[in-house]
């Protein structure tokens, strides 16, 4: 594995391999990796030649009250866990390399972030999309790996992708979760004993939206009322929101049907949970 530091760098090496005629798949992170990270990784490893793994913490997408001094770094573990996963080229950029002076452009995100995570955090897919889309043009990937758990997020790359016409493929990977269903987070540490138990919840609160779906109920309200009524009977936790969308679009749907994501936030003392399930149901 080659841990390269420069744009310059990066930009001559991949441009090797694409004359090779070789496939790049690429994970844009910002570190501190888990088991959700080595999944994307790994599928990225089986689909292309070469495997391209970013770790910048971004500063753009940090709020006023965001503290990206605090965000969690550990580039040495970083460093093992692309290793094992078969990482080819470990990209590490400094701020200063990334932005070397303030940014005379900046893309502004103007669809699916009025709603879910993205309605208490203006701007934050801003700085998401400015940097993905220095870091497309940077490695010029084949495909590029991002996690279901952040559907929102998918659904802002789908959009940048499609409207500035990137030749790459999104390829989402589905949430990696532990044996009770709860989806893997770095966040996961902060739960107590208790609200660790309760937690999984979250997720038996989405599958039993989903049997009500299948088995004919189609009114959106209703099956937020059915997750909501769920995790407030067995977990402590404070609901910021459950939500029924069209994904990826995220448009508020009158009556359920075609592809949907079912979405939650959920706060407990030191963490904030986010999970979702996404469906294809017939009109």
């Amino acid at each position: 594995m080659m841990i390269i530091q420069t744009i310059q760098e990066m930009q001559q090496k991949t441009a090797q391999y694409r004359q090779q005629g070789k496939s790049i798949g690429f994970v844009p992170t910002m570190g501190y990796l888990h088991e959700g990270h080595a999944a994307l990784l790994k599928k990225a490893r089986e689909e292309n030649d070469i495997v391209v793994l970013s770790v910048f913490v971004n500063p753009l997408q940090f709020g006023p009250n965001e503290d990206f001094d605090r965000y969690p770094r550990d580039m040495e573990r970083d460093e093992k866990i692309a290793k094992a996963s078969g990482v080819d080229l470990l990209f590490y950029p400094s701020v200063t390399e990334m932005y070397p002076r303030p940014l005379s452009v900046q893309v502004a995100v103007k669809e699916r972030v009025d709603v879910l995570c993205g309605k208490s955090r203006p701007g934050h897919f801003d700085g998401v999309a400015t940097v993905l889309t220095k870091l497309f043009h940077i490695v010029m990937p084949t495909r590029a790996y991002f996690g279901m758990k952040d559907a929102q997020q998918v659904a802002v790359v789908d959009g940048l992708i499609r409207d500035f016409h990137f030749p790459i493929e999104l390829v989402p990977v589905p949430t990696v979760r532990e044996a009770d269903g709860l989806a893997k987070s770095s966040r996961n540490v902060y739960l107590s004993p208790e609200e660790r138990k309760e937690a999984p919840a979250l997720y038996a609160a989405l599958q039993k939206a989903k049997r009500a779906i299948e088995n004919g109920e189609r009114n959106p309200s209703a099956i937020c009322a059915l997750v909501e009524d769920y995790i407030q009977t067995y977990t402590h936790g404070i609901i910021d929101y459950v939500e029924v969308y069209s994904y990826p679009d995220l448009q508020p749907l009158q009556k359920i049907s075609g592809k949907i994501i079912i979405a939650l936030a959920v706060r407990f003392t030191n963490a904030r949970l986010i999970d979702n399930i996404t469906l294809d149901v017939e009109s």
